[in-house]
């Protein structure tokens, strides 16, 4: 795609420059883990948490994002209709979580 123009394709994957990439539909929840976690969890202990911190349903569709102790790497737990995935991101730097008012996360 020239200048870097999006296109959907089917499925509602975006196409950018040769590149898809999964995009959630626009009414997703995303809720983010305020705490760090242990990154030796996997699926089952990340559902753990959802189920016994976030007190919710890994499977409801619900976006939940966990972060390491430095700050570096994130993992996001989410149902994409035909069972629950775990995608692990490394970050090229340290990941700046939003403010938390209340005992609520505020946009940057």
């Amino acid at each position: 795609m020239a200048g870097g123009a999006t296109a959907r394709t089917r499925g509602g994957a975006a196409r950018r420059e040769g590149r898809r990439m999964i995009v959630p539909p626009t009414n997703v929840r995303v809720l983010i883990a305020t705490k760090a976690v242990n990154f030796r969890r996997g699926i089952m202990g990340l559902a753990v948490i959802v189920e016994a911190e976030f007190k919710a349903d890994p499977f409801s569709g619900v976006i939940y994002v966990f972060r390491s102790k430095r700050g570096d790497r994130i993992k996001v737990l989410f149902r994409d209709g035909t069972g629950i995935c775990l995608l692990i991101k490394r970050l090229e730097s340290k990941f700046r979580s939003p403010r938390i008012e209340d005992g609520v996360m505020r946009q940057l």
